[in-house]
């Protein structure tokens, strides 16, 4: 079951970032590119949460997935050729889509994914856009399969501190 994260949920959330950032420690390099104490957080859920855009999967009890999903374009989005064209108010944005380690290889993400798309379709959305860490080749080959384009890449300072090169996706609604 995927639904709207509630307050109970942020320890699991946050939970799930730290066993992403375990994980990252353990390869010899970093899928994310995030930062431990930085990004993503207990806080970065909260705000999430406290805007109504913080959804989670569940199942038999246990939180497997987050996800931010609003309208929000960075402010690098300007620098991508989107083929899709559409006003702000017609774009959702997947942001910090995050699978428990433990639940990955089971087609979470794709669930999310497609929630996130019904998510959009129901409050009107024409067109879904994201972004990953060009390191991230489980969600640069993942995107693809699931229908979206990539439309290009951009050097971007995320949370105002994490200088990354992030491929930016889009699928039409």
């Amino acid at each position: 079951m995927i639904r709207p994260a509630c307050s109970a949920d942020l320890s699991a959330i946050a939970q799930i970032y730290e066993e992403i950032l375990d994980q990252e420690d353990q390869r010899p390099v970093s899928y994310t590119n995030w930062q431990r104490g930085k990004y993503p957080t207990l806080d970065t859920a909260r705000t999430a949460l406290e805007a109504g855009t913080l959804f989670v999967g569940e199942e038999n009890g246990t939180i497997f997935a987050a996800v931010n999903l609003n309208g929000i374009q960075l402010p690098e989005y300007d620098r991508i050729p989107w083929q899709f064209e559409a006003a702000p108010e017609q774009v959702m944005v997947i942001h910090t889509l995050v699978i428990r380690p433990s639940c990955s290889g089971r087609g979470k993400a794709r669930e999310m994914v497609a929630f996130c798309e019904e998510e959009g379709r129901r409050q009107g959305k024409t067109v879904m856009r994201l972004d990953t860490y060009e390191g991230n080749h489980p969600a640069n080959a993942m995107y693809p399969k699931l229908g979206y384009r990539f439309a290009g890449h951009a050097r971007f300072l995320f949370q105002g501190f994490l200088d990354e090169i992030l491929n930016c996706y889009e699928k039409q609604l």
